[in-house]
Order: structure tokens, then C-alpha cells, then sequence
């Protein structure tokens, strides 16, 4: 890869999780927050002098799981709900959301390091087949708020 980074910040999501297995602290119990998250593209320049495109998830023709990349960030991230793929409440939260009661969305694993790395990787894919392999990821930070962060670099 080339010696160019560029970052951009997607904010304004705003979404609610629990983390059932954090029995001690008060993290189990469901909770919300205003996420936003931080990304770093590295790669060779393009024609224009650019790493990435800045509104490029905007114009972008790849997809993320059927959807443009803006798209899906808005169905995972507003105003839904998150849980872990082992959450014993799943069945009840399904029931909501089936009620449209809320919007249950279910990942591999909660917290801001999770979804960090699940972020990460859906983004890292994507850009690396929008661009034929010019960029890739390099780092990404997921915000709970303005006090809480959590880095996925592999």
C-alpha cells in the first residue's frame, strides 16, 4: 500500500445495546448512545489526489450486505437495537421486533470494541473491492459518546 492515509467521521447514529454478559456492572441492563465511528483508508492515490472519496459511501456502486454503504450504516446504527448473537433475551427482543417495537439488529458480539472490529471488517471489504484493491482500511474507531472509544487495527 502507499504512504497516504485519510480519515473520515460517520456520526449522527444513534442506537441501544446491552451487554448480557457483563453481569457485575450496569452495562447489562439496555442502554443508548449517540455512536459515531472514525476511519482510516490508506492506500495510492487516485487520479484526482484522493485516498477516498469523502462522500464515497454516498456514490460508492458496491454494497454492504444488499445495500449502499450509507444505506446500511442507517439500518444497523439509527436508532436500533443490538445484541449479541448469544443473547439469552433474543427471543423476547425478536418479539418486539416483530411488534415494531423496536429494530433488532443481531452481530456476532456487542461493546465498542466489537463493533469496532465488526465495522472494520464490513468497511475493509467494501472499499477494498469499490477501489480494485488501491485501499484498504487501516484502523477504525468506534464511539459510544464523546468520553468512550474503542480501536480495531489487526
Amino acid at each position: 500500500m502507499g504512504n497516504f492515509t485519510s480519515t473520515k467521521l460517520f456520526d449522527g447514529y444513534s442506537t441501544c445495546f446491552r451487554q448480557w454478559k457483563a453481569e457485575t456492572t450496569h452495562c447489562k441492563y439496555l442502554h443508548g448512545y449517540g455512536v459515531s465511528f472514525r476511519v482510516w483508508f490508506e492506500g495510492e492515490l487516485d487520479e484526482r489526489n484522493w485516498v477516498w472519496d469523502f462522500g464515497g459511501m454516498k456514490r460508492a456502486k458496491g454494497h454492504i450486505q444488499g445495500m449502499s454503504p450509507s444505506d446500511w450504516f442507517n439500518f444497523m446504527l439509527d436508532h436500533t437495537v443490538i445484541l449479541a448473537e448469544d443473547d439469552p433475551a433474543i427471543p423476547q427482543f425478536l418479539k418486539l421486533d416483530k411488534k415494531g417495537i423496536i429494530q433488532l439488529r443481531v452481530v456476532p458480539a456487542v461493546g465498542a470494541e466489537r463493533f469496532a472490529e465488526y465495522l472494520f471488517k464490513k468497511i475493509d471489504e467494501f472499499v477494498n473491492e469499490e477501489t480494485q484493491g488501491r485501499v484498504r482500511v487501516s484502523k477504525l474507531e468506534f464511539y459510544e459518546h464523546n468520553k468512550n472509544s474503542a480501536i480495531y487495527q489487526p
